[in-house]
Order: structure tokens, then C-alpha cells, then sequence
């Protein structure tokens, strides 16, 4: 597990960067925080990495969206989901047990005991100053161990 702290909107966006500089096909990013805690944003970013030439926002009322880049992005936003019956009316499990591309998933708090057994723990929290963040990332289950670790080495400000 590693904390990155960033002081702006831009910088959360850079930590984004940088993660897309180093992330693998096959991840999936199970991402928490309140509304306006950069996840969105933090999306955006990673797509843009990665290829993404589209305008990139959360599938608040779609659940889901899939983007075309260097590999795909499905970009999951459960916010809205009741229950977790749901998951299984959008697909959700086909995507994550064995993803193609990257998956990331907005608000993946909600529904813990329905995440993929491997995925990447992305956690945002704000601090006492306005703009900034508290972003941690850790790992759940053994595959992505190895990358979380080249992360924290490469992702410095």
C-alpha cells in the first residue's frame, strides 16, 4: 500500500498520468471517495494516457461506458445501484472476472463482496485544505502485488 497526496485538481490529474503510464492490460481499478473527490477526473486523465480521444465522463446514468484507446477502458459508475442484483443485469461480472483492457469502477465500495477477486484498491479522501487529496492505492488478492509496487516507485512528484 502507498498514499499519494496532491495539492490541486492538476496534480490529481498527473497522478492519473502516471499511473496510465505504467498500468497493465488486464487491471481493474476499484475506486471510493465522495462525491467531488477527483475519481471522475482522476478517469479522465488515465484514459487520455492511454489513448482516448473521446470526451471521457462518469457513467452515472449509463452504469457503463467503454472507451477505445491504446486497449479498452470500461469505465463502470455503480453510484446508482441499488442492489447487487443489478451488477448482474449490466454485466458487470462478465467484464471483471476476466477483463480485456483496463476496468475501472467508480463507487466499487458499495458493493465489496461483488469486486473480482484481484484488483487495485484506488481510495480518495480530502484533506482539511480545499483542493487537496489523499489518494491510496493498494492491492486486493496477489496479481497486481508486482505493479503496485513499480506504481509507487514511479509515481512521484
Amino acid at each position: 500500500m502507498f498514499t499519494r497526496i496532491t495539492e490541486s485538481p492538476e496534480q490529481t490529474a498527473e497522478l492519473a498520468v502516471m499511473v496510465g503510464k505504467k498500468i497493465r492490460e488486464g487491471t481493474v481499478l476499484c475506486m471510493e471517495g465522495d462525491l467531488g473527490a477527483g475519481k471522475t477526473l482522476f478517469v479522465q486523465s488515465l484514459a487520455a494516457t492511454l489513448g482516448v480521444e473521446c470526451e471521457v465522463t462518469s457513467p452515472t446514468f449509463n452504469l457503463m461506458n467503454i472507451y477505445e484507446g491504446i486497449c479498452p477502458i470500461l469505465h463502470f459508475d455503480l453510484y446508482r445501484l441499488e442492489t447487487e442484483d443489478q451488477l448482474e443485469d449490466i454485466g458487470f461480472f462478465e467484464y471483471t472476472e476476466e477483463p480485456e483492457g483496463i476496468v475501472v469502477i467508480e463507487w466499487a465500495d458499495k458493493f465489496p463482496e461483488a469486486m473480482p477477486e484481484d484488483y487495485v484498491s484506488v481510495k480518495f479522501e480530502r484533506t482539511e485544505k480545499v483542493d487537496e487529496r489523499r489518494i491510496t492505492f493498494s492491492v486486493v488478492g496477489e496479481k497486481n502485488t508486482e505493479q503496485l509496487e513499480e506504481l509507487e516507485a514511479f509515481c512521484q512528484f
